[in-house]
């Protein structure tokens, strides 16, 4: 188990998850997860890396901030805990909600992240996700944009809501008890709920402050994008145009949660691209295009 601790950063308190020894990765999930996403990717690094997965601000442990909930706060609370536990460089490792505060902390602190993986996620509204959003975004991102309207309607009724996310994202096979149990107790109650849909509500925010890194700076570490089911190549087709070297692939038969419903094909890809090699894995043909 990895030892868990509570450190300042950026104003509020985050709850954070440390395994191992070695060069420092950080993992950030995202929705409806906490640091337990990363149980089974932690255990296999941790021989190899200090491995730190915080729970995002809002979400678990972590102080329930009024505001922050834009990717350039996220941002800036990652760098923060990195400072804190004495990090000069990392690894950094982001799904879903953790995607954009990952790829803004690439983008303006390039030393400090000497490598990049992101997954399952967009970024702001960056060309290259047209097709994935041909029939518009996903339901939920309307539903939870409303302030104060979401929290109210599915106060009671969070287990059944965040199971479908659960069951949705493994592709109906579900997860373990104690990862579904954890994630169920994290988004109950009202205010749980409210820094959960915070992140959506911070949504047109955090795509202008993207927009605006982009416009400026390129992404320069070594980045791999993974996507899977629903998302698909849209996040790379994103990240072609802005980073020197990057690399795609594709989990078929994988749900959104990749790292519990295939974690085994997620180290398969992370374990040589952190030891600075391409994976020799072949999970769909290579693009080298745009």
């Amino acid at each position: 188990m990895p030892d868990l601790c509570r450190i300042p950063v950026n104003g509020i308190e985050v709850n954070v998850a440390v395994a191992g020894s070695g060069p420092d990765a950080l993992l950030l999930h995202g929705f409806p997860h906490t640091w337990e996403l990363w149980s089974h990717v932690m255990a296999d690094l941790s021989d190899r890396y200090r491995v730190i997965a915080p729970d995002l601000r809002g979400f678990g442990a972590s102080t329930p901030a009024r505001t922050g909930y834009d990717a350039m706060t996220l941002a800036e609370d990652a760098r923060a805990l990195l400072q804190a536990l004495g990090v000069r460089s990392a690894a950094v490792v982001g799904i879903d909600a953790g995607t954009p505060p990952a790829f803004l902390l690439a983008m303006r602190h390039p030393k400090l992240v000497r490598q990049l993986v992101v997954m399952e996620a967009l970024v702001g509204h960056l060309p290259g996700a047209e097709d994935f959003l041909a029939g518009g975004p996903p339901w939920w991102f309307g539903f939870h944009s409303v302030p104060g309207f979401a929290e109210t309607v599915l106060e009671g009724n969070e287990t059944a809501y965040i199971d479908w996310f659960l069951n949705e994202g493994t592709l109906g096979s579900g997860l373990p008890t104690q990862a579904r149990d954890a994630f169920v107790a994290a988004y109950t109650g009202r205010e749980a709920l409210r820094c959960a849909f915070s992140y959506y509500r911070a949504l047109p925010e955090s795509a202008t402050q993207i927009e605006e890194t982009v416009a400026a700076r390129r992404l320069t570490m070594p980045t791999m994008a993974i996507g899977s089911h629903p998302v698909g190549t849209a996040l790379e087709r994103q990240l072609r145009p802005i980073a020197d070297d990057l690399t795609g692939h594709l989990l078929e038969d994988c749900g959104h949660i990749i790292p519990l419903h295939r974690p085994d094909a997620l180290l398969g890809l992370l374990r040589p691209f952190l030891a600075g090699h391409q994976s020799e894995q072949t999970l769909v043909p290579r693009r080298t295009g745009a």
